[in-house]
């Protein structure tokens, strides 16, 4: 099991065929399970009928085959392992024979018949099988009389075990989704689905659907080499999803067993069913209570540092091929957004203030490309340049230069006097750098922007973005305010790839100023130096931005605690950054996230582009007197 709390760490298995052996095929199965036990795997999943296979057909007819299947599932139920597991057999019961699955644990059994049995095409279960609906209460095995449950819910202590079987999961309405709204978390689908051209990506979505639906995570395990190809040929695969993600696979086609392992994240898919108003949970009929599985809390081995299932450093941040295709989706919802605003208001002009830092630049060049695809002359875009104290060479070339290659209105309004003057009115020493000090620049800033944008006519762009908001790094009424803004729910790590993108697509000379934004630390640039050049870096202030959009990332999507973030931090970020300076940076979030809602309850309007937003009138509702005590003292017991 993993050290991270929350998780249960799952297996699908797919043992090598014996066909017609199940005394083999149960020293196949064992071998896997002893690996299960390795890993640390506290559930492991089996294919359909895997004690005899699922291809015997007229076989399962004989009670030989029957029995030895019997004597095979009751001879793995006394091996001395850890780890639960489902397994496929046939059963005879009360006079009919089901297709079920056999959950055990700790020597206890449970069984669970088919619901739906395929009988077209390739399919000929109806010939051999009865439906679910009617099985028998109990089973006879050698080691005993075991319960029967039709509705296929097991209780299992931190959590509520749902199994449907192969076809089950291909009908209209699968079991899994009644299962789910019953309290399953977790679906064991034992299959023994054939191959076909094009079936599998098919299947995978089929899956990952049904595991985003239900809100649940779905451990599938296929029927694999062994089974009879006189028709036929099974891949043997094995998946494990979560909430429409896949966490793990194995490779199909393997001639030998093969598995695949990974940790599922149960308060994650908890805190899902908690956010949603439309995952409507079922209560059980009378006299249909849940069955608990004896000793099935599920076993605790030693904490494994290793965690099992993909954890990206920027989570907000495709990979690969997906990165270009959803920085293009990305630009045209906000662009979308800001000609819907500017049509309604009746103008074609807007207003940017341009700094020559990564957010102003992306809202720039978001504009001219919104601008282009409406038609409109870029001249309506009128980029702003308003040195101050703080304000270096370099950021200011770059900003200048940016809007003379975009071909917007290009206006320089320096704002020294107009500040110092306003340090006069209100006694403001100019020799003391402080809070007042820096924002009564960045209200100057935001006045000019406004007022001017008045003056023509035009829409006043905001240049925040979603990191920004979540730490409060900005001024109220200040850069935190505008008559709209676009990157409202873009985090700062996903800036990076929008600017870049965006300038390759305007094209020209843009991209290498575009590069040397990009190549500029971070800066507020409020303070003024004796060389004209940086002397502020945001984030030697705040700790590493792409750690802050993690820690967003995970408090909005799981409702992660502290204790949790940090230990997913250390795992993403090994080697990266020193756990000294995440519990840093994630005390600074934790602290920051909760003091500076106000300025978030106040914030304009911005269109939501990604899972994760603050607005006040979308996905974040919090009081500006919530405290933070309970999550700081999980921080300090870091």
């Amino acid at each position: 099991m993993s050290a991270v709390s929350g998780l249960l760490r799952v297996m699908s298995a797919v043992p090598r065929v014996h066909l017609a052996d199940p005394q083999a095929n149960a020293e196949e199965i064992a071998a896997l399970l002893a690996r299960a036990d390795e890993e640390g795997a506290q559930l492991c999943v089996f294919p359909e009928l895997c004690l005899t296979g699922y291809t015997c057909a007229d076989l399962f007819l004989h009670s030989a085959l029957l029995d030895a299947a019997k004597e095979a599932l009751c001879a793995l139920a006394a091996r001395p392992v850890r780890t639960a597991f489902v397994v496929g057999l046939p059963l005879e019961l009360g006079g009919r024979l089901y297709n079920c699955a056999a959950v055990v644990r700790g020597g206890d059994i449970h069984i669970i018949p088919k619901a739906y049995l395929p009988n077209s095409g390739e399919y000929y279960e109806a010939r051999w099988f009865s439906p679910g609906e009617s099985a028998a209460d109990t089973a006879s095995l050698p080691c005993g009389e075991v319960p029967v449950h039709r509705t296929g819910l097991l209780d299992c202590r931190d959590f509520t075990l749902g199994v449907e079987i192969c076809e089950d999961l291909w009908v209209p309405a699968p079991p899994s989704a009644s299962l789910c709204q019953r309290g399953a978390l977790v679906i064991a689908n034992p299959s023994a689905g054939n191959e076909l051209v094009t079936k599998h990506a098919y299947r995978q979505s089929l899956i990952s659907q049904q595991s985003a639906r239900c809100l649940c995570a779905y451990v599938y395990a296929g029927a694999g080499y062994g089974e009879s190809t006189t028709d036929m040929v099974f891949s043997g695969y094995a998946g494990i999803y979560e909430n429409g993600r896949l966490l793990a696979e194995n490779r199909r086609f393997a001639r030998k067993a093969s598995y695949a392992v990974a940790d599922v994240d149960l308060e994650r898919l908890r805190f899902k069913r908690r956010q949603s108003r439309t995952f409507f949970p079922e209560r059980a009929p009378e006299g249909d209570p849940v069955p608990a599985l004896r000793a099935c809390d599920l076993p605790k081995p030693e904490p494994d540092a290793r965690l099992l299932r993909p954890l990206s450093p920027t989570p907000f941040v495709p990979q690969g091929a997906e990165l270009n295709a959803r920085t293009e989706e990305i630009l045209l919802i906000q662009t979308q957004g800001l000609l819907t605003r500017m049509e309604r208001v009746g103008t074609q002009k807007a207003v940017v203030g341009v700094s020559g830092g990564l957010d102003s630049t992306l809202t720039l060049l978001a504009a001219a490309f919104a601008f282009d695809r409406a038609g409109w002359d870029r001249r309506g875009l009128v980029g702003i340049t308003m040195p101050g104290m703080g304000t270096g060479r370099r950021t200011r070339g770059n900003a200048e230069r940016l809007m003379e290659l975009v071909g917007c209105t290009s206006l320089c309004i320096p704002i020294g006097a107009a500040v110092g003057q306003h340090f006069a009115d209100i006694g403001q020493d100019p020799e003391v750098h402080d809070v007042c000090y820096e924002n009564c620049q960045a209200r100057e800033r935001t006045q000019i922007v406004m007022d001017y944008a008045n003056k023509i006519g035009a829409l006043a762009l905001g240049t925040g973005d979603l990191s920004e908001l979540a730490l409060g790094w900005c001024t109220y009424n200040g850069d935190q305010m505008s008559m709209y803004n676009m990157s409202a729910s873009v985090p700062k790590t996903l800036i990076r790839h929008l600017v870049r993108w965006v300038g390759e697509q305007l094209g020209g000379d843009i991209l290498p100023v575009v590069q040397d934004i990009l190549d500029t630390p971070i800066s507020p640039e409020l303070i003024p130096s004796k060389e004209g050049e940086l002397t502020q870096r945001t984030e030697d202030t705040l700790g590493a931005y792409a750690l802050h959009d993690f820690f967003l990332y995970h408090f909005m999507d799981s409702g992660s605690s502290p204790r949790k973030l940090y230990a997913l931090a250390c795992a993403a970020f090994d080697g990266q950054y020193g756990r000294e300076q995440i519990l840093a940076a994630l005390r600074t979030f934790v602290r920051r996230f909760f003091t500076q809602q106000f300025k978030r309850s106040a914030m304009p309007d911005g269109p939501k582009v990604g899972s994760v937003s603050l607005s006040p009138r979308g996905d974040w509702r919090m009081p500006s007197d919530a405290l933070a005590s309970v999550w700081l003292r999980e921080v300090e017991a870091l």
